[in-house]
């Protein structure tokens, strides 16, 4: 049986493990980040993930899922937040091949969770589709006829910088702002509020959170929308941690894109919840080593 290793570097988790050839996670863990080290600390954490695994698994390859805009080819960070210094021009694929003469393939961790939900996740069958996360910001990724639309440069999707009422999708729309927004009519600290407890008093009825709630979606709603009106997705995945509170949402984002979409657009644009959580990026990341292999 032949074993990939699989990292999935977010700003705040590295998720990793060991996936076989059949698409099965035989090994799952998880460490801190601590992004503010910088890139080269990440690294030193992925070198210390793959000689944990390589004697044992003798993996074929590294697959690596990562933050931040990702030259697939060179597998390197084209660029990447102020959140993690020094990461922008990062040469990840050759440093680990290098290292340890390993194949090693790079992508995107927006690209790769958009990918895991196409192959095997709320996606699959579709043609056209556009992945969403919404988290501290908002992140995308189209699918179309199986392969990622890169763009010219690697940076297509890349949502969370459109500009909308004078300000970033991203920044309006992401959970993060949220937060702000309630401590803010409550006259409360950030640190009070976060997405959980935001929803809960709003089932209970709490008015400051249901309108916050109401706001965040409209914006979605509206960015969505405009996002569609360039792809025409048949189907709309929506990830990130606050999806999961799906039940509460899906009605309200519904309505929000039968208002946003012309109908001749709207009935055939399907909008469904990430069917991938933790393991988005790992899955997606082995499945993006595939493809560049040909092995599925």
């Amino acid at each position: 049986m032949k074993n990939y290793i699989s990292i999935d570097i977010g700003g705040t988790a590295i998720k990793y493990g060991v996936i076989d050839e059949t698409g099965s996670i035989v090994v799952k863990k998880q460490m801190k980040t601590e992004a503010f080290l910088g890139g080269e600390s990440i690294l030193h954490k992925v070198f210390q993930i793959i000689e944990t695994y390589k004697d044992a698994y003798q993996p074929e390859g590294i697959c690596i899922s990562t933050a931040g805009m990702v030259d697939t080819k060179q597998g390197s960070i084209i660029h990447a937040s102020h959140t993690i210094p020094e990461y922008t021009g990062m040469e990840i694929k050759k440093r680990v091949q290098e290292a340890f003469s390993i194949v090693c393939e790079v992508e995107n961790d927006v690209n790769c969770a958009g990918l895991a939900e196409y192959i095997s996740g709320s996606a699959k069958g579709s043609r056209v589709a556009l992945c969403l996360t919404v988290g501290t910001d908002i992140g995308g990724c189209a699918i179309i006829d199986g392969r990622v639309f890169h763009g010219a440069s690697n940076s297509a999707c890349e949502v969370g910088y459109m500009q909308m009422f004078d300000d970033k999708f991203g920044a309006l729309g992401a959970s993060s702002t949220l937060s702000k927004n309630v401590a803010k009519q409550k006259g409360e600290d950030v640190e009070k509020w976060n997405g959980i407890k935001i929803f809960s008093e709003a089932k209970k009825g709490d008015a400051v959170c249901i309108n916050a709630i109401e706001g965040m979606i409209d914006i979605l709603g509206r960015g969505i929308a405009n996002i569609c009106y360039v792809l025409n997705p048949d189907v709309v995945v929506l990830g990130g941690g606050i999806m999961a509170q799906k039940q509460y949402l899906k009605e309200k984002i519904d309505a929000a894109l039968d208002k946003y979409l012309i109908a001749s657009v709207r009935r055939h644009t399907k909008i469904v919840f990430a069917a991938y959580e933790n393991d988005a990026g790992m899955m997606g990341a082995y499945y993006h080593f595939c493809q560049m292999h040909m092995l599925k």
